[in-house]
């Protein structure tokens, strides 16, 4: 959707030259009008890049209904991008609600239009444990019902599927509360039967329980981060650097390892505290970037500024990126796109254009949104419009531009 796009999977940039007078790209050797063939030239240091150059160059084309062929608008072009943020996410929660497989790599087709690269998967909470884990089987007893389960086999394949789009999967593991669900089948987690979360530190075999999840998901998730919600865990034999929520930064400040990455949430002014200290930060302010707020409108999503009061320049660095955030509380397979999108876009815009590009007034936005909004529609996915609250219906009939 932004007027700069273009690369992936932590950061990759791209060079994107469309050569030509006329702006009609032609498949067909004769025609009524004249057609004069254009050259596109890409170039990028990795296949990640070389997606986001392509769907940069996907969203310039148009369907000539006149003349029957592909159109590029406003030839000829040249296009030097990168991401400003490594990090630009979206949290999709398969706790609170089931969503099948095919869903997911729905959203994660998506994401790749608007150049989203990181897949936060809540997995796990206290009102489900649908996800198998080999090493403690019983876990997924734990799961809604016996349909409602993701094998190591349905992670994988959704790693993969989202890898090969340019899309990392970050698997979160919420510890130590939020885990009523993993005393269905092993009681023995709870600190009794009547107090059935946070986890039972004082026993030894919780511990091993988490070093097994551990253990089994550093198989599939091969993503650097692993986010463990709320608190710190041994993780030394893995290969991950750990992100909790801000309620560790909250409690012990800089004591905090070196490489824990701090996940704003509750509201403002959390990142400049946490880069202060000298921790990175991801910031999802839930007044601002939570999805689930049907109230929050696209022009919060587009003006939450990341990096406010944050000058230092070593500091600004230590802002990772954003993530918007779907939990699932009140939403399912049945209508997730449509709360998704397209409010996620205003985000995903902010966290890939250079701030002096932005947009200093979201107004200016609106009908280019609008339009990005109906090439979502036309994709197969189920974006919203863009009046009124999120997940809205349209108010009256009218051109997908307008609504």
């Amino acid at each position: 959707m932004s007027e700069r796009q273009g690369s992936t999977t932590l950061a990759y940039p791209f060079f994107l030259q469309v050569v030509g007078h006329h702006k009609t790209l032609s498949t067909v050797t004769s025609c009524d009008a004249q057609l004069i063939s254009l050259q596109y030239i890409l170039q990028a240091k990795t296949v990640f890049g070389a997606l986001h150059a392509l769907e940069t160059f996907s969203q310039l084309c148009y369907f000539d209904f006149v003349l029957s062929v592909t159109g590029l608008d406003s030839a000829p072009w040249t296009i030097i991008d990168n991401p400003r943020f490594p990090y630009r996410g979206l949290l999709i929660d398969t706790a609170r609600h089931y969503l099948p497989v095919p869903v997911i790599k729905g959203v994660i087709d998506s994401m790749t239009y608007s150049k989203l690269n990181v897949l936060h998967w809540h997995i796990v909470d206290h009102q489900s444990f649908p996800l198998e884990i080999p090493s403690y089987p019983k876990l997924w007893n734990g799961a809604y019902s016996s349909a409602e389960k993701y094998t190591m086999n349905d992670a994988l394949d959704i790693v993969q599927y989202a890898e090969k789009r340019g899309v990392n999967v970050l698997a979160e593991i919420d510890i130590p509360g939020h885990a009523r669900s993993w005393g269905v089948g092993y009681p023995e987690l709870w600190p009794s039967a009547i107090c059935q979360q946070p986890l039972d530190v004082s026993n030894n075999f919780t511990f091993k329980v988490i070093d097994g999840i551990l253990s089994d998901i550093s198989k599939v998730f091969k993503f650097k981060f692993v986010h463990l919600g709320g608190d710190e865990v041994n993780t030394n034999i893995l290969c991950y650097d750990i992100i909790n929520w801000e309620e560790t930064f909250n409690n012990f400040g800089d004591k905090l390892d070196r490489k824990t990455v701090v996940h704003n949430w509750l509201g403002g002014g959390v990142a400049e505290k946490v880069v202060s200290a000298g921790l990175r930060c991801i910031v999802s302010n839930q007044d601002k970037w939570y999805l689930d707020h049907l109230d929050a409108l696209w022009p919060g999503f587009y003006m939450n500024e990341p990096l406010t009061n944050i000058s230092n320049p070593e500091q600004q660095k230590l802002v990772l990126g954003g993530e918007v955030c779907m939990w699932d509380e009140q939403i399912d397979a049945s209508d997730i796109q449509q709360t998704i999108w397209p409010r996620a876009a205003a985000a995903a815009e902010r966290l890939w254009t250079p701030i002096e590009k932005l947009a200093k007034d979201p107004a200016s936005v609106t009908a280019r949104l609008a339009r990005f909004r109906c090439l979502l529609n036309a994709r197969g996915v189920a974006a919203a419009p863009l009046a009124g609250y999120g997940r809205t219906a349209p108010s009256e009939p009218g051109s997908c531009m307008r609504q």
